[in-house]
């Protein structure tokens, strides 16, 4: 309307505000999205009628150069200003040739509008950002975009750069995915294509390729074989959730006359067990049945399979570790009705009713003779040994066949010397006379004379367990009576045997010397001492097996702090012969020997313990200086036990190792990491004060003539 009432020859106002309200017109429809309205309102404030017409009024109304230079100025503002808008709206209706050209010229005027420079550069950079995703130069743009980073300030904006190149690998992968899909290509060449892309990083592209692919191939009966290897991929991306919504999606597909082709289902099936044995060794019971109930629902109601029946077992398995016994018997009831006949279902039965201590003999002896040697074996190795070892109990007692017994029994006992159990594990078995029975029928040939001295070990092991528990006085000193006197068998035994060829790698003899050492120190017997002093005669003693002897010095009813100090001491002196030593093993062993030497809150320490424990604070500071890794909670502690001393000996008067104890306190201090500043200010403030009351203290000491 402006335009149309002005005339053929407005004057100067008038032009610049037609040019003023076209610029604002063409913007506004820019900005709300109406790029093509915008274009008429921008090509008004360029034409002839209107910048050109306003110049030659300005150049004949001036008064001199000076005015014309100002005027020109400001038309050339306009006219820049108007390309600006014009190149904005061609990227906005992917005119992107015609914004090149806007832009370009734009850039020709710099020179004399040099403060638009940082404007132009915004709109292009933005432009650049639009262009990415639409245009067949996408990776030479963002290239261009990552070189103009590099020079521009190559160590601040390396991280764009380098993100820029990536996104432009991404264009170059995007553009050759979808020219694939414009070929007549089968189906497991697609699946080969997207595992690649998969495989090397490429999860964006791979997915998204994944998705046309369906798309393709919606009415192939195949169709399943995309959706597994999407499922595939995202539990290895440790995606679970996304992966559980394409297996519902798939169950639902399975209720709706979407089912899978066999051979997909089970490959699905595969899939599922594994991520539930997954999580089920990890001890997450729950998500591990999550998985195995997603199996279950591919099963109608009444199916037998024994695969099914081995899923009801494993569930069963997750029911029982979650104390879940009643639906542990239901998944159980399952197994059974579908493959009542295996050993497996019969042997989950049984564990249920070990677990309800609602077992007989007649069941254990029928499930202990059905079961073979290495299912007790793969029983024990499960963390089932109370079911293992109570089928075995009543299988020895019971059962007619003594070379099944034997076989039960020797595969057991050796697995448990070989894993060295024997000490370690609590062994929960309520006698041990069918062990030290079973030793005495076996003729002497090498191979029962190992298997002798194995049953005699274990007989020694379990009275030494009864004995720990909670029983009378008499009870424990027959128990640990007894375990000696199978002891003495095994040394025998051990004694021929090793006379039959090489046994280096053996340990039976630091088992022995163990056992021995445990009952004797609660027995309270005279030749202990003796015993210990056998154990530096031992050409290759281990640290192991010193620490464990300290150990078991100090374990009640024993106390014997002077042959626990004599361990401790052998060990350390092992830990310092290490090429290399293991600073936390040392840190450990001698935290104890200090813990022994120097108990909290005892006073009235004599010099020769003072002395003998400072050497051991003096061997941490020595490791601590060469040596990496020495635990700083250890060092914090000794830090606080030599200062902890030194106030101690300041309240008793004794100055002088107040004074050394403290000082030695402060340089643990310097070699604290995180917790220097923690500590440092403050400990540094206390030893000021303690020197200044110290030197006090001193004064008051009259000297004597």
């Amino acid at each position: 309307m402006v335009c149309l009432c002005e005339g053929s020859d407005p004057p100067e106002g008038t032009i610049r505000r037609q040019i003023l309200m076209s610029m604002k017109t063409g913007k506004g429809w820019i900005d709300i999205g109406k790029a093509d309205l915008a274009d008429e309102f921008l090509e008004i404030a360029l034409n002839v009628s209107s910048i050109e017409k306003l110049y030659t009024k300005l150049h004949k109304g001036s008064d001199g150069e000076a005015d014309i230079h100002v005027h020109k100025a400001d038309v050339e503002k306009d006219l820049f200003k108007v390309l600006s808008y014009q190149a904005e709206s061609a990227v906005a209706q992917g005119h992107f040739q015609k914004a090149v050209m806007c832009v370009q010229r734009c850039k020709d005027m710099l020179m004399k509008l040099p403060k638009e420079t940082c404007y132009l550069s915004i709109l292009c950079y933005n432009f650049g950002g639009n262009k990415i995703t639409s245009c067949v130069s996408n990776a030479k743009v963002l290239r261009l975009l990552a070189t103009a980073y590099f020079e521009w300030d190559c160590k601040q904006y390396l991280d764009k750069a380098l993100k820029a190149i990536s996104l432009a690998n991404e264009v170059v992968m995007c553009n050759s995915v979808a020219e694939f899909m414009h070929h007549e290509l089968s189906l497991d060449f697609c699946l080969n294509a997207a595992k690649l892309l998969l495989e090397n990083g490429r999860e964006s592209v791979g997915f998204d390729f994944l998705n046309s692919v369906a798309g393709r191939f919606e009415s192939s009966p195949d169709l399943g074989k995309i959706t597994l290897l999407y499922i595939e991929f995202l539990l290895q991306n440790k995606r679970e959730l996304l992966a559980k919504q394409k297996v519902e999606e798939i169950i639902i597909g399975h209720y709706t006359g979407k089912q899978l082709l066999s051979e997909t289902l089970n490959q699905l099936h595969i899939i599922l067990w594994d991520t539930a044995a997954k999580h089920y060794e990890a001890k997450n019971y729950s998500e591990a049945l999550h998985w195995y109930n997603y199996s279950v629902s591919f099963y109608t109601p009444g199916q037998i399979d024994q695969n099914l029946a081995k899923l009801q077992r494993n569930m069963a398995s997750c029911y029982l570790h979650l104390k879940e016994v009643d639906k542990a018997k239901e998944a159980v009831k399952e197994a059974e009705r579908c493959d009542p006949n295996s050993i497996f279902t019969q042997f989950s039965v049984y564990k249920i009713a070990v677990m309800e201590d609602d077992t007989d003999k007649e069941m254990t002896l029928h499930i202990a003779s059905a079961v073979h040697t290495k299912h007790v074996l793969i029983s024990f190795q499960n963390e089932q040994q109370v079911v293992a070892i109570k089928a075995l109990e009543y299988l020895s007692e019971h059962s007619r066949d003594c070379r099944q017994v034997f076989a039960a029994l020797k595969t057991l006992g050796n697995h448990l010397l070989k894993s060295k159990l024997l000490y370690i594990v609590r062994i929960p078995i309520t006698s041990s006379y069918f062990w030290f029975q079973l030793s005495q029928f076996c003729p002497s040939d090498k191979a029962v004379l190992i298997a002798q001295k194995t049953c005699l070990l274990m007989a020694a092991a379990i009275d030494l367990e009864l004995g720990r528990q909670q029983v009378t006085s008499s009870e424990q000193m027959e128990f640990l009576t007894q375990a000696l006197q199978h002891l003495q068998a095994c040394k025998e035994v051990w004694k021929v045997l090793k006379l039959t060829g090489d046994f280096a790698k053996d340990p039976t003899d630091t088992l022995l010397l163990l056992y021995e050492f445990e009952a004797k120190s609660k027995l309270n017997d005279p030749t202990l001492n003796s015993l210990m002093e056998s154990v530096w005669e031992q050409p290759q003693i281990e640290v192991k097996t010193l620490e464990i002897l300290a150990s078991l010095a100090m374990e009640p009813p024993a106390r014997y702090p002077v042959l626990c100090k004599k361990a401790l001491q052998g060990a350390l002196n092992l830990h310092r012969k290490q090429a290399a030593i293991d600073a936390v093993k040392f840190s450990k062993c001698l935290h104890s020997l200090i813990n022994l030497s120097l108990p909290t809150g005892v006073t009235g320490l004599d010099a020769c313990v003072l002395q003998e424990v400072w050497g051991y604070f003096e061997d941490a500071l020595s490791v601590i200086s060469s040596t990496d890794g020495y635990p700083e909670m250890e060092i914090l502690w000794l830090m606080t036990r030599a200062w902890n001393t030194g106030i101690f000996q300041y309240t008793i008067g004794k100055y002088k190792e107040a004074e050394q104890w403290c000082g030695l306190g402060m340089r643990f201090l310097n070699h604290l990491g995180s917790l220097k500043k923690t500590y440092e200010g403050h400990m540094v403030g206390l030893y000021s004060e303690v020197l200044d009351k110290l030197d006090r203290a001193k004064g008051f000491i009259p000297n004597e003539e």
